[in-house]
């Protein structure tokens, strides 16, 4: 069964600034000649990886709005730059919209089953309201229209 992560997205304010802090953080890493991945740190590493790699994604929580997702591609070890140990979420490159749907504030990652992951914008949530600017569609989902 795919089961899926949750996260907060903190420091970015819609998913056009997610997007080019990964490009920027990517194109530093190919500039230092280093490998180019996609990753997310994270302190503890998921026990159940074997149903997050069976299609599962990592949702993000931006501005306490479940917006996007990626999927989940792998997990490494790694260390962070205080040289303590973590896990390397790896994640594919492309962000995939999602119906937006509130979420409050909470600690670290949890798990999100498939029944409760939000449909992709285009599939099902309307092709119409992926075209949208992802601030209307913010507003939409707050007065529950969408």
């Amino acid at each position: 069964m795919t089961l899926h992560l949750i996260k907060l997205c903190v420091g970015a304010a819609s998913i056009e600034d997610l997007a080019a802090w990964q490009a920027d953080r990517l194109a530093a890493a190919r500039k230092a000649k280093q490998d180019a991945r996609l990753f997310h740190t994270t302190f503890q590493a998921p026990k159940r990886q074997a149903e997050l790699l069976d299609g599962g994604s990592l949702y993000w929580v931006i501005k306490g709005q479940i917006l996007v997702r990626q999927r989940l591609v792998g997990f490494d070890e790694g260390t962070k730059k205080d040289g303590s140990p973590c896990c390397l979420l790896l994640l594919d490159p492309e962000l995939v919209p999602v119906r937006p749907v509130p979420r409050r504030a909470f600690q670290g990652w949890r798990y999100l089953t498939s029944e409760d992951a939000p449909v992709d914008l285009g599939k099902g949530g309307g092709k119409g309201v992926a075209a949208m600017p992802e601030r209307l569609r913010r507003e939409l989902a707050e007065l529950g229209l969408i």
